[in-house]
């Protein structure tokens, strides 16, 4: 397989080549492999590569799917492989080397996916960027100055580079949307209880999800269906669809009531100019296509975010202790950052009934949210707040952890209101910058309506095609 054939193809693309022979899941692999050593260094997108994991599983028996042999990127976080060290970022979990496969890994590994390696992330995915101390920042392959997003910002900048056509990513508030924003590709945050989190406990209070960032909406669709099955004990799920999302993918979506917001839902941030002349030109595309579309906005999340920080520091905190009592002694200086030294403080003040105050805000929110969905199918606004920033931008150079918080909200403004509502909301690539930065334009829908957002998608996808699009030096 020649190099040009290999980044040809998305995801189902190559499965579909190595289904009908025209090329072994091994010859895939090893044009992944090459593919990676010759643009990691570049983006620092892969921190582990597991080839000889990877080729035995290429050389042996593979299912019969839309995925079979496929190479693919394993993030970091959230999901977890049989002896391989899970480090989420962090100095402290270097060690951390899990006993067996999580549900979205065993679901990988039966489609047949080929998992070769584990993607870069922030400390605890903490941050809208991916610039860990224990492996380094992570670049955009767009403008290597500039961050590929996070907290998947590995996932985003391998995609973006040609590693590989998709790859796995979690979303905590906007670590799928944002990274795939910035790179240019398409990221589908799934509903609440889509993707089963087993064996780990639930992702801060539930606002967590885990799917991927991908080229193609297709291969999106294809992922989730393999790992959207709910697991015994099980907190809360949702069912699989009747019909797979796959097959969505290309339906018509109908006549759609969109609300078109150009603002920013937390009001702490601000919405750059080409944004909103993204925005608005996604709207006058929707209208094109014969939905509705109208101005809307979102109730006030003032109270649900700061309750969102609350119980995020709580399970931060939680988290830490766990490996404390584990290890018989407290986290030493060094062991995590100063950022996430931060979020463990914020997290230790948060008593009891402060804990379940803060979610009864995040559900009451909700609630609020879903009564607009009453009036609209989607809600379109931006994705972020700006293209993507430069690395170091949001820390300060110096560091400035006193005016953090006004730099991540201006980033990353109206990404989290749907991790707190649990709806399902995508980041679709429909615009650049004229400095030719991505720009991605956000839709949500209500909660278990993916199927609705694939169909919209592939409908955007067939009339504003995005996928052969690559930055320059990666083509």
């Amino acid at each position: 397989m020649t190099p040009e054939d290999y980044l040809a193809h998305d995801a189902i693309g190559l499965a579909d080549l190595i289904r009908r022979r025209e090329v072994s899941a091994l010859e895939v692999l090893e044009a992944a492999l090459a593919r990676t050593a010759d643009t990691n260094p570049k983006v620092n997108a892969v921190i582990r590569l597991l080839e000889d994991e990877a080729r035995a599983a290429a050389a042996g028996p593979l299912p019969d799917g839309p995925l079979a042999g496929v190479p693919y990127l394993i993030k970091d976080l959230g999901a977890l492989m049989k002896g391989v060290p899970t480090t989420i970022g962090s100095r402290l979990f270097q060690d951390n080397v899990p006993a067996a496969d999580s549900a979205v890994v065993a679901g990988y590994r039966r489609a047949g996916l080929v998992l070769y390696g584990k993607t870069n992330t922030p400390e605890f995915g903490l941050e809208p960027v991916t610039e860990p101390e224990l492996f380094g920042p992570s670049r955009n392959p767009w403008d290597l100055d500039r961050t590929p997003g996070g907290s998947s910002g590995g996932a985003s900048a391998a995609v973006a580079a040609g590693m590989v056509p998709a790859a796995h990513a979690s979303d905590g508030g906007g670590s799928i949307r944002t990274p795939a924003s910035c790179c240019g590709l398409f990221g589908l945050k799934p509903s609440k209880g889509r993707v089963s989190f087993a064996p780990s406990n639930e992702g801060w209070g539930g606002f967590s999800i885990q799917h991927a960032v991908t080229r193609t909406v297709r291969d999106s669709a294809a992922l989730l269906d393999a790992i959207c099955q709910p697991q015994p004990g099980d907190p809360y799920w949702l069912e699989p669809p009747a019909t797979p999302f796959l097959a969505e993918v290309g339906r018509d979506p109908g006549r759609l009531r969109i609300g078109v917001f150009t603002g920013a839902i937390n009001t702490g941030g601000q919405i750059d100019a080409e944004c909103v002349a993204a925005v608005e030109d996604a709207a006058r595309l929707c209208e094109s296509l014969g939905h509705a579309v109208e101005p809307a906005r979102l109730p006030d999340i003032g109270v649900a975010a700061a309750a969102a920080g609350q119980i995020i520091g709580a399970s931060i905190a939680a988290t830490i202790a766990a490996e404390e009592d584990r290890r018989g002694r407290a986290v030493e200086p060094g062991e995590i950052d100063m950022l996430t030294q931060a979020m463990l403080g914020r997290g230790k003040a948060v008593g009891g009934p402060d804990f379940v105050r803060a979610l009864y805000a995040a559900h009451a929110y909700g609630r609020q949210v879903a009564a607009l969905f009453e009036t609209f199918d989607i809600f379109l606004c931006s994705t972020l707040g700006s293209p993507a920033i430069r690395v170091g931008e949001l820390r300060g150079q110096p560091l400035d952890l006193a005016g953090y918080a006004s730099r991540l909200f201006a980033f990353m403004p109206n990404t989290q209101a749907f991790n707190i509502t649990g709806q399902p909301a995508m980041t679709v690539p429909l615009a650049w910058s004229r400095s030719g930065l991505p720009i991605g334009v956000q839709f949500a829908a209500r909660a278990a309506e993916e199927a609705l957002l694939f169909r919209l998608a592939g409908q955007l996808e067939q009339v504003r095609p995005w996928a052969n699009r690559r930055p320059a030096g990666f083509q």
